[in-house]
């Protein structure tokens, strides 16, 4: 593996990547002089959207559904560890990468470390380059350098260990750039090389970033188009001698369904576009971002065929594919490539070195984790009704209103994609019996530590922000359904166009007056204009809050047996 000093900037990757090519001539050459074999065989092993997962997941969150429709228990890091090692063992030229999104948004195992765990994890099971996902900068640009170079955290320190030492791979972002002088925020590529052959991987998070994360963490940066990032660098690496070349790109399509090796991709999805038209020079493409299962052979500008792979979120799946790179030309043989996603099956003997870090994660987070913080009287779903709205983010917005009334809050919303997990009424983790919330549950429902902010809003600029609900980004319809505090009601249309979908707005059954001001609570991401929600930003007098999580655990503490509210908040015609 080559070298690596953990200095996030372009000179680095490119100094590596000559380095690279300069070490790999003389043992290609002396070899074909002594008539050795004419191929190398490489195994590229990759992981995507962990998220911090280094316990098995649980529920559905924890199963892989086959091409037959069965599904099977699968993840956890140490049995992860296992699949990596076996799996490298039948091919030796192997390279473990990852397409983003492998911290952020994580259960608290991790997450109250500040993912240092799950760092360590990918640095024992052996990692040698990733993309950067929209998640790795949810707590900044900063945090995302601390993780990478190590030191502890500014503010709570090192509590995971007495030193955090850092990645020891790469994380790319070659479509990163700094606001000011356009200069490279992370590396754009990395090389590695097997048996004299430099391999290529070129990674890099979403352009829509802006969008996903708190825009306060990353305002001295700008994310650009895909596409032209991976040709501009597809080019350099190639006038550097480095013919086989990879793509990592945290984008992805959703499926209609299918098995690990089907190929259901949603027609006019951003990941195929991306695949179909990144650079000839390109020879595989791995994607992440969706959390969707994928293998599929799509064809390149040159009419030549590549995979495009993506494996199930949360350490389920890992994606393999397999190249054959011939020693005189140094690219890789296309018709001899094969790929698959493999499952991460429970049936193996966990790694033993993997499985004492989660061990001594779950042991330092355990007296938090383990509390009990309320019960519930049933499941409290993310499954969504027609209309968009679901249990858990309707109650989640009570407890956000509650959490706010002093604020003169009549009314929250909350984003869908801030609830990470279901609440279910089965015993918990922690054997506290059925009905029974724990902090880690908690935590595990909202990561993210999102600062409520109460903003006054006109009645107009209310019903702008939940027309944003429907949008086009980059040419894609998608639609983001807020969740309401009760009092809340709307309707929308179907058939309606963009832009004038909502009508009868009421709170507390009073129809929004256009003119009227009302004050409203969301959250920081939100309030950033987050998700694309950029009406929020025209919010006045900002009155800032508690953390979300903190609101919804004394929502719990002051309503014992919580049952899932009614669906009823939303209606929707024609």
């Amino acid at each position: 593996m080559t070298p690596f000093t953990r200095r996030p900037v372009a000179l680095a990757a490119t100094a590596a990547a000559a380095l690279a090519v300069t070490l790999s001539q003389t043992p290609a050459q002396a070899d074909n002089e002594r008539g050795g074999p004419r191929t190398v065989d490489v195994r590229l092993i990759g992981i995507n959207d962990l998220h911090g997962n280094i316990e098995p997941p649980t529920g559905s969150s924890g199963r892989v559904t086959l091409s037959d429709g069965t599904t099977v228990n699968a993840g956890g890091a140490a049995y992860n560890a296992t699949h990596i090692k076996n799996l490298r063992s039948e091919v030796k030229n192997s390279i473990v990468v990852g397409q983003g999104d492998l911290i952020g948004a994580s259960p608290i195992v991790s997450a109250l470390f500040h993912d240092e765990p799950t760092v360590e994890v990918l640095n024992r099971v052996g990692m040698d380059t990733t993309a950067a996902g929209n998640h790795e900068f949810d707590e900044g640009y900063q945090e995302l350098l601390r993780m990478q170079r190590g030191g502890c955290h500014p503010a709570d320190g090192c509590q995971f260990r007495e030193r955090y030492e850092g990645a020891d791979f790469p994380i790319l972002g070659a479509n990163v750039t700094l606001a000011r002088g356009g200069a490279p925020a992370l590396p754009p590529f990395w090389v590695e090389y097997r048996d004299g052959m430099p391999i290529g991987f070129i990674g890099m998070p979403l352009k829509d970033v802006p969008i996903l994360v708190d825009p306060n963490g990353i305002k001295d940066l700008r994310f650009g188009d895909e596409i032209a990032a991976a040709n501009r660098y597809a080019d350099l690496l190639n006038w550097l001698g480095v013919k086989s070349i990879v793509l990592l790109v945290h984008q992805g399509d959703n499926t209609a369904g299918g098995g690990p090796d089907d190929c259901k991709t949603v027609a006019g999805g951003p990941g195929r576009a991306i695949a179909e038209k990144v650079s000839p020079k390109i020879d595989a493409v791995f994607s992440g971002h969706s959390h969707q299962q994928y293998n599929c052979v799509v064809t390149d500008p040159a009419g030549n065929p590549r995979p495009f792979i993506e494996g199930l979120a949360f350490g389920r799946e890992l994606s393999v594919v397999d190249l054959k790179i011939d020693r005189r030309t140094r690219d890789v043989i296309r018709s001899e490539t094969r790929a698959t996603n493999k499952v991460v099956t429970q049936d193996v003997k966990p790694d033993r070195k993997v499985q004492d870090i989660i061990d001594l994660a779950k042991e330092k987070s355990g007296p938090i984790a383990n509390k009990r913080v309320g019960t519930i009287a049933g499941d409290l779903l993310r499954a969504a009704a027609p209309s968009g709205e679901f249990a858990l983010g309707n109650l989640i917005a009570d407890s956000q209103l509650a959490a706010t009334t002093g604020n003169g809050a009549v009314a929250a919303l909350m984003n869908p994609g801030g609830v990470r997990a279901d609440l279910t009424f089965a015993s918990s983790p922690a054997g506290e019996g059925d009905g029974v919330v724990t902090y880690g549950e908690a935590f595990t429902v909202q990561p993210f530590g999102n600062i409520l902010q109460t903003v006054t809003l006109t009645g107009a600029q209310l019903k702008a922000a939940l027309e944003q609900q429907w949008q086009v980004v980059n040419g894609t319809p998608r639609t983001i359904v807020l969740q309401p505090s009760a009092g809340l009601t709307y309707s929308w249309s179907a058939s309606a166009p963009i832009g004038s979908k909502v009508s009868g707005i009421a709170i507390n059954g009073t129809p929004v007056d256009p003119a009227a001001s009302y004050r409203i609570t969301i959250n920081s991401f939100l309030q950033g204009g987050g998700d694309g929600f950029s009406a929020f930003t025209a919010g006045t007098e900002v009155t800032g809050g508690g953390i979300d999580l903190d609101a919804l655990i004394a929502y719990f503490g002051a309503h014992p047996n919580v049952a899932p509210p009614a669906l009823d908040r939303i209606t929707t015609t024609p």
